[in-house]
């Protein structure tokens, strides 16, 4: 893997990616596949105007099986056992002054 990349050029079956440490550019080469994430750097974003968006809305989508892919659309790998919420949480107090905090926090076993 290759994070904060700032430069990308493929070779054959590898890519060499440059990016910033502390220390200056460092210049990695990987096998390819590979996970790259990228810096601020790399590309300059487009913002859609809105005409842009409209024209899009009207385009159609063209829907591509997973199995003209090559990809197999068999069972999922992964299953949910179980969702819950995460407990609801206990109302704050206020109190005097430190000195009673840290009383009540040697209390309740915080420190």
């Amino acid at each position: 893997q290759g994070t904060f990349v700032s430069r990308v050029q493929l070779e054959d079956g590898a890519v060499r990616v440059e990016r910033e440490v502390d220390g200056g550019l460092e210049t990695l080469r990987l096998r390819l596949p590979a996970v790259l994430t990228t810096d601020l750097r790399l590309n300059e974003p487009r913002y859609a105007t809105l005409p842009n968006i409209m024209k899009a809305k009207k385009k159609p989508l063209e829907v591509i099986p997973a199995a003209e892919l090559g990809v197999s659309g068999g069972s999922p790998r992964l299953k949910v056992l179980h969702v819950q919420e995460p407990p609801a949480r206990a109302g704050g107090e206020k109190v005097e002054n430190v000195a009673t905090l840290v009383e009540k926090l040697r209390h309740s076993g915080c420190i």
